[in-house]
């Protein structure tokens, strides 16, 4: 197949409506049973199987067999972003009404992206970062400053640490709800990570919905200046 055969092929993979609906909910960075997808899209187990097949033979999914259970999650954090940005277009609300909304509640105020922070909050934390100059956009990542790796050590984030090769420290990732870039990469996967550890923020349950905790808005508005 040529580029174009290509894309067709996996444009078609990923947009039918059943396989969109178990995609979309693999976004929270967790792994399901074709039981589990079946539920997510009003389908029959069955059915699920066959449509996860077709991703895995895409290379769209992976699948971890444990005992008697088949758990399918994302090959790669490049799916998850394509879904991610798939979302951009099905939002046409405005971008002032949706901000709005992202500072009541929900997902769109604070959500999980595949395995890093999403929402009105992560966008806020960017812009604070670049704000006091700990980091800046440079092309499609953030090139995170020398005061910017002493800011994250107060979470024990440091720049060594980082020795997976394939996938970029730091990424910007296009937030559908804010039409603006969240970091992503290693570095947006640690500090999700840490946050959680040291309860920022809490999961809601069947949900990619994060709730920011008393401590969580302490830590904001002590590290970095933050009003949430």
């Amino acid at each position: 197949m040529n580029v174009e055969e290509n894309f067709v092929s996996i444009s078609g993979l990923i947009c039918e409506p059943r396989r969109a609906k178990m995609l979309w909910n693999l976004l929270d960075g967790r792994a399901y049973t074709a039981t589990e997808l079946a539920v997510t899209a009003d389908i029959s187990p069955t059915s699920a199987s066959n449509h996860l097949a077709k991703l895995l033979e895409a290379n769209i999914v992976k699948v971890e067999i444990q005992g008697r259970h088949r758990y399918y999650s994302f090959t790669n954090e490049e799916v998850a972003y394509v879904v991610e940005s798939l979302a951009n277009l099905a939002d046409k609300r405005s971008v002032n009404k949706a901000r709005t909304e992202n500072v009541l509640s929900g997902v769109k105020y604070c959500r999980t992206c595949y395995d890093h922070l999403a929402g009105f909050v992560a966008v806020k934390f960017v812009d604070a970062l670049e704000e006091r100059g700990f980091s800046s956009k440079v092309e499609k990542t953030y090139e995170i400053s020398e005061d910017g790796w002493d800011w994250f050590a107060q979470l024990e984030i440091f720049p060594h640490t980082f020795t997976n090769k394939r996938r970029p420290i730091t990424r910007q990732c296009l937030d559908w709800s804010e039409r603006r870039p969240h970091l992503a990469g290693q570095l947006g996967a640690v500090f999700l990570e840490k946050t959680l550890q040291e309860r920022w923020f809490t999961k809601v349950q069947f949900s990619r919905e994060l709730e920011l905790t008393a401590k969580g808005h302490q830590k904001f508005q002590e590290f970095l200046g933050i009003t949430l």
